[in-house]
C-alpha cells in the first residue's frame, strides 16, 4: 500500500485486527498491530517510517493478523531439493509491535512434522532451486499458516543456534552451494541453543551494564552498547539498532534446560538506564 487511504481499504476488507509491516524490512522493524480502525492512522505512520528506508520497495503490507505461536524454519535447497535444517521458536513483545525478544533452536523440536512440510511447499511453489531460505511460519489451532519466505540466511544469530544445536552450519552450506558444491547438511550434534536479546526497561540513557554472577551453560554474552547511549524502545520511536543493549546465548541438552539457562544468565546481567521525560529518536547511523 502507497497511501494510508489504500491501507485502511485493505484493512476493512480483511477484517481487523490486522499487521501493517513494510514490504521491504526485516527483524520485524515497523511491525505493528492494528486492532481497530481509529488506530491504524498512527499505525500506519509508524509502518511507513520504517518502509520509508527500503531498498527494494516503500510500501507497507497489510495482512491478517494470525493468533498462535511464531516459528521460523530454516531450509536448504540444493538442486531442486529442500532439506530442512531446524526450526527457530520465536518469542516476541512489546505489543502492538512485534519486537524479538528471543529465540530457540531444538535439534528435537517436537513442531518439525508440523511446519516442516509447509515450508518446503513454500520454495518449492516459489520455483527455488538453490539457496538457504527462512520461512516465517505461525501455527493456528495446530495448523502451519504462512507468513513470509525470504530467500537468505536468518538473522539475529539463528544460523548460530542452527549450528550450535545440530552441527548444521548454514553459512558453509551457502558458500557451498554458490561455489557449485553439495552442502552437508548431517547433523552432528542433538541439544537446544537459546538466545535472548538485552533490552532496557524503558527508554533513557545507559549507565552501566555488566554481568555479576557466571552461570553454566552460558555460551557468550555481548555487549553492543556503551555507557552514555541513548536507548530507545519502539513505543517511544525506536527500533531494534535503538532499543537493544546487546544478547546472550545458552546451550542445553534439551529445550527447557537451554531456555532455564538463558533465564538465570539474563537475571544475572546489571543493566542501569537513566529514565528521560521523552527520548528523541536516534538514526540508525548514531544507533550503529
Amino acid at each position: 500500500m502507497r497511501t494510508e487511504h489504500e491501507a485502511t481499504d485493505a484493512a476493512r476488507r480483511i477484517g481487523f485486527p490486522v499487521v501493517l509491516k513494510p514490504a521491504a524490512h526485516a527483524a520485524s522493524m515497523g511491525v505493528i498491530r492494528v486492532d481497530t480502525a481509529d488506530q491504524l492512522p498512527a499505525a500506519y505512520a509508524f509502518a511507513a517510517k520504517t518502509a520509508s528506508h527500503g531498498v527494494e520497495s516503500t510500501q507497507v503490507l497489510v495482512e491478517e493478523y494470525l493468533d498462535g505461536p511464531e516459528v521460523s524454519v530454516e531450509c536448504v535447497t540444493h538442486q531442486g531439493q529442500t532439506t530442512v535444517a531446524a526450526v527457530t521458536r520465536k518469542t516476541v513483545g512489546m505489543p502492538p509491535h512485534f519486537e524479538e525478544l528471543a529465540h530457540l533452536v531444538d535439534a528435537n523440536d517436537p513442531l518439525l512434522p508440523t511446519v516442516a512440510p509447509a515450508a518446503v511447499a513454500a520454495i518449492d511453489a516459489l520455483g527455488v532451486t538453490d539457496g538457504v531460505s527462512h520461512v516465517e511460519i505461525r501455527v493456528v489451532d495446530g495448523r502451519p499458516r504462512l507468513i513470509e519466505v525470504n530467500a537468505r540466511i536468518a538473522g539475529d544469530m539463528i544460523s548460530h543456534l542452527v549450528h550450535l544445536a545440530t552441527g548444521v552450519d548454514l553459512a558453509r552450506a551457502a558458500a557451498d552451494i554458490a561455489c557449485g558444491h553439495t552442502p552437508d547438511l548431517t547433523p552432528t550434534r542433538h541439544q537446544a541453543a537459546a538466545i535472548r536479546f538485552i533490552y532496557p526497561a524503558y527508554s533513557g540513557t545507559l549507565t552501566a551494564r555488566c554481568v555479576t554472577e557466571p552461570t553454566g551453560g552460558v555460551e557468550r554474552v555481548r555487549f553492543q552498547r556503551q555507557a552514555g547511549d541513548q536507548l530507545v524502545l519502539p513505543q517511544d520511536g525506536g527500533d531494534l539498532f535503538t532499543a537493544r543493549i546487546g544478547y546472550l546465548i545458552t546451550t542445553g541438552p534439551t529445550a527447557t534446560i537451554a531456555q532455564a539457562r538463558v533465564q538465570e544468565a539474563y537475571r544475572n546481567l546489571d543493566v542501569q538506564v537513566a529514565a528521560v521525560a521523552q527520548a528523541a529518536p536516534v538514526t540508525r547511523e548514531h544507533a550503529a
